[in-house]
């Protein structure tokens, strides 16, 4: 990775380093394959006995400059792109989960990270305790079972806004050797970078702010480097015991730091094949290169649009992690004290009915099933993301069924204001 540097300038300088005479800015290989001159030299790249590129599936060079950006904004050791936050989150997991393991997660992450984990991940015989992310360290350790693989959270809770506190969560995951694997999509790691409070593994859903656009839909993984799988050679044999898929390989042994992302790559991967098309790392690279400059300005509309809802006599609660008032602001002040994220819920004294009306009658805040990005936009949760859940299960998922998402764009201030004020008010 080089020399330590900020954010901003990772941002804009890493990931593709051009040679003398080739391009400024990161190219699109919009290819499916790559040319060799030797059958030997192919063969090593099947081996993992080289480095370098031959299918598209399993590596690209634009995919690849993109996810050392990103391994580098975050800390991390090595990282691979995935073609959604869903692919990212089911790859970091599968990766050392077999059928007969049991997972533990926060209760309020992602309706959809849920779903993945309850209902699909199930069907693969890998078992999850949902736990409640507030609940003593003792309450989270009696989840624990001798077949647990990993345990995951959310920085920022989507959309229940519930700040994890990653050190318990770190210390307790390693108490009983295993990995915490954290998703830090909300945050950034312009506002919060998990390894240095614990974390051994980062997702994200690129959808979001680090595309920023709206434009494309892609994920990410990225690996520390600091779990010690062969201290737990039992636990983890996909990364410790030989591979037979791939001529034995020991993926600790030959790989060492890098043996998970390796491993995620070299063999679901290649199994699976969720990858992000070239044109859309592209993108996604774009978006990366002022994520430093819109993070600070979400999180400053949002704050001024929370502590104008929290005035008004119509709005019955603010959920906002830059409140003062709010459960979680001494969390999001010591893991991100910069700002936590542009995502406000609030719930309408009317209730669900109310939501919808209000929602009906906005201007230019776009009713869509998006979120972080530059265009100021809403959501009901409860009729839209999260609608196979229950009321009570949307309770303990930490949703509120009248809770109302407003992703805050970088639009002026007094805009946003204003077109939110003329909803309620008509």
């Amino acid at each position: 990775m080089g020399e330590k540097r900020k954010p901003a300038t990772i941002c804009i300088q890493s990931g593709w380093k051009p040679k003398n005479g080739e391009p400024r800015v990161l190219p699109i290989y919009q290819s499916t394959t790559f040319k060799y001159e030797t059958s030997e030299q192919m063969g090593r790249l099947f081996d993992l006995e080289e480095d370098g590129y031959f299918y598209t599936r399993l590596a690209n060079p634009t995919n690849d400059a993109v996810a050392e950006k990103i391994c580098e904004l975050e800390g991390g050791v090595a990282a691979m792109l995935t073609s959604s936050g869903q692919a990212a989150n089911y790859y970091a997991a599968f990766n050392i989960c077999n059928a007969g393991d049991h997972i533990i997660s926060a209760a309020t992450i992602y309706g959809g990270t849920s779903n993945l984990f309850t209902v699909t991940m199930k069907k693969q015989g890998i078992d999850v305790t949902l736990v409640d992310p507030d609940a003593p360290e003792e309450e989270i350790e009696k989840a624990f079972r001798p077949n647990t693989k990993m345990v995951f959270g959310e920085t920022i809770a989507n959309p229940a806004l519930v700040v994890l506190d990653i050190e318990k969560f770190a210390r307790i995951a390693h108490r009983h050797g295993v990995p915490l694997i954290v998703d830090n999509t909300f945050a950034t790691p312009i506002n919060c970078r998990p390894f240095e409070w614990g974390a051994d593994i980062v997702t994200h859903s690129t959808t979001k702010y680090m595309d920023g656009h709206a434009m494309t839909v892609g994920g990410c993984i990225v690996d520390s480097g600091n779990f010690d799988w062969n201290a737990h050679a039992d636990k983890f044999p996909g990364l410790t015991t030989p591979d037979e898929s791939y001529h034995g390989i020991v993926y600790t042994e030959r790989f060492g730091k890098k043996a998970y992302i390796t491993k995620a790559t070299a063999q679901l991967m290649r199994d699976l094949g969720s990858i992000p098309s070239p044109m859309n790392s592209f993108l996604l690279n774009v978006g990366l290169e002022t994520l430093h400059l819109r993070m600070p300005k979400h999180c400053e509309n949002a704050q001024r649009v929370a502590e104008w809802l929290l005035a008004r006599e119509d709005v019955a609660w603010v959920n906002y992690p830059g409140l003062k008032e709010n459960k979680y602001h001494a969390l999001a002040e010591k893991y991100m004290p910069d700002g936590s994220c542009g995502v406000i819920s609030f719930g309408l004294k009317g209730g669900r009915q109310a939501a919808g009306e209000f929602m009906d009658k906005l201007k230019f805040v776009a009713i869509v099933t998006h979120v972080a990005d530059a265009r100021t936009c809403i959501l009901h949760p409860a009729s839209h993301t999260h609608r196979q859940l229950t009321d009570e299960q949307l309770v303990e998922a930490g949703v509120d069924p009248s809770l109302i998402r407003l992703s805050v764009g970088i639009e002026d201030a007094d805009d946003i204001i204003e077109d939110l004020r003329q909803a309620l008010e008509d």
